[in-house]
């Protein structure tokens, strides 16, 4: 579930009264985020419980109302916001009774379906952190604020909940039994028991003298039990007692700050993070948990469609292998380029090879292989130019020799610009081997390392010259084999080709027809990137490649 997906208030607040109408009972456990919401969202609870002590504590802050009701609400929202299942939330001692009002309204706009409220004196202490009898409220004032709650409420689905905290104050069972009265009296919708022993007992000591007591009163309010301290109870056990709603009441901020700490520890420890990897979530995991997945798919709906060529013809071989079908972390060269493609929604690929039965398993419906003739001496621009045969739309180009990230494609393709290449502004500083000269790119305005580290709306910039004849302190950036073409700029490279191929001038690669554009005053355009590629030559760039493939995920 996402934010997509959440419920309207009113539909929300009336959630659990029908589970419980249906079911007869209901488990919750906690949620302190829109991310711990989403856990107890995927799994088998009733509702999400808010807790005052888990909201403090994941802000770092002790659970003593120093949290004000306002953050406490910008917390709720946010869980409300990714989930639907109904939720209640804790209230601590509700305030005075306009506080009480005014949480009771906020609570219900927001789609809460209960509130539960403590009877201790505010500043409230946490019960399990030393609770004593002095910090106790007087029960009648607090049967009085609960009836100001319960004559506040729009809607009687909307439940007000009263906790007894007198067992864990040391006030003893009749006292308990004595506040209980009071509160069902006042018109509360459900009673709380608490207790901080480990033993169940004296909760299941209490249940049947509630029973008497409500037989007596002629109204029996829901009863609600948190066994966090006496856990050793099995929810089923509780039900059968007598118990109507079970509150997990802070396992996941507990769990969260365990596997903090280990993963911190380990990371530090290691001077690395390889080594947690084992222990955490994947980003891709966390992506599909938030709903990003479902946005990137928007995203691909929405944009053009694209046509990707890959040119992997000519000299790509290391030994008597293919450098387009040597293996990275176990995969194809050709399988991570495609999948990169895919990523960012371009299905649709045409792939050029010397040889079509090296590259015959990655053919389907959506990949076509173009043969080139072998015996051409300008292969990459046959190959090049081969791949944009019968394609009149726009396009991606990438060298066959090359490994990129989706981030560097998805932000080509987003260009207005008729033709632009991807350059790169750390050629300088290169870990992969360079057993040729750099395809330099030199800009019309000149952009220096310092403005580079303004902060600016575009790294667009118009290209002046490129090749390999550019002297490297003359250069802005290096063009590393990634070009986007826009309809009209497919027409204009053909067309370029045409009038190189019937004219004295030589063009033996794609820069040498880039070039020729620009004397023509042809605008090309180069985005410029900071890494997020490698060029493959040697070995040892495939074992560096490896290393980026776990960088960039």
């Amino acid at each position: 579930m996402t934010f997509e997906s959440r419920k309207l208030p009113g539909e929300r607040i009336s959630s659990l009264v029908e589970i419980l109408n249906k079911k007869g009972h209901a488990v919750g456990i906690e949620a302190h985020s829109g991310l711990s919401g989403l856990v107890a969202e995927k799994l088998n609870f009733d509702f999400i419980w808010e807790s005052s002590l888990t909201d403090s504590a994941s802000k770092g802050l002790p659970d003593a109302s120093i949290v004000g009701n306002e953050s406490r609400l910008h917390t709720i929202d946010e869980i409300l916001n990714v989930t639907t299942k109904p939720m209640i939330v804790d209230g601590d001692t509700g305030g005075d009774e306009d506080n009480f009002r005014f949480l009771i309204k906020r609570l219900e706009n927001q789609g809460v379906s209960a509130v539960i409220v403590e009877d201790k004196v505010f500043p409230k202490r946490n019960s399990f952190g030393g609770t004593v009898s002095s910090g106790m409220e007087d029960p009648e004032i607090f049967a009085q604020k609960l009836k100001v709650g319960v004559n506040t409420k729009s809607t009687e689905n909307f439940l007000i909940i009263a906790r007894l905290e007198s067992l864990i104050a040391g006030l003893g069972m009749n006292e308990t039994l004595l506040r209980a009265e009071k509160y069902i009296n006042a018109g509360v919708d459900g009673i709380m028991i608490h207790s901080k022993i480990k033993d169940p007992k004296e909760v299941l000591d209490f249940i049947p003298r509630f029973e008497r007591i409500c037989k007596e009163i002629g109204r029996r309010p829901y009863l609600i039990a948190v066994p966090t301290t006496y856990n050793s109870i099995k929810d089923n056990e509780l039900f059968k007692s007598g118990v109507d709603i079970i509150i997990h009441a802070n396992h996941l901020l507990r769990a969260s700050y365990n596997a903090m700490t280990e993963t911190a520890k380990l990371i530090s420890d290691s001077e690395r993070s390889y080594e947690a990897d084992s222990q955490i979530s994947s980003v891709k995991e966390i992506f599909s948990v938030v709903g990003y997945d479902k946005i990137i798919e928007r995203d691909k709906e929405k944009a053009p469609e694209v046509i990707g060529i890959i040119a992997s013809a000519g000299d790509h071989k290391i030994g008597n292998q293919n450098r387009s079908l040597k293996k990275i972390s176990g995969i194809p060269l050709i399988t991570h380029q495609i999948d990169t493609f895919k990523k960012v929604g371009i299905e649709n690929l045409k792939i050029t090879v010397s040889n079509t039965s090296e590259f015959k398993e990655f053919e389907d419906k959506n990949i076509k292989l173009v043969e080139i003739d072998t015996g051409s001496s300008d292969q990459l621009l046959d190959s090049i130019m081969k791949g944009f045969e019968n394609v009149d739309g726009p396009s991606i180009l990438a060298y066959g020799d090359i490994m990129f990230n989706e981030k560097i494609v998805s932000e080509l393709i987003q260009n207005e610009d008729d033709i632009v290449i991807a350059s790169d502004s750390s050629y300088k500083y290169h870990k992969h081997d360079i057993d040729k000269k750099l395809e330099l790119v030199s800009y019309k305005k000149n952009i220096n390392d310092n403005s580079r580290r303004k902060l600016k709306l575009t790294d667009i910039y118009e290209i002046s010259n490129l090749g390999k004849d550019l002297n490297i302190d003359d250069a802005q950036s290096e063009f590393f084999g990634l070009a986007y073409f826009s309809a009209n700029g497919i027409y204009l490279l053909k067309s370029s080709y045409e009038e190189i191929k019937n004219s004295d001038e030589n063009a033996n690669s794609l820069v040498d027809i880039l070039n020729f554009m620009i004397r023509k005053e042809i605008k090309i355009v180069c985005n410029e990137f900071n890494g997020g590629w490698i060029e493959l030559h040697t070995e040892n760039d495939f074992k560096l490649a490896e290393e980026e493939l776990e960088s960039w995920a």
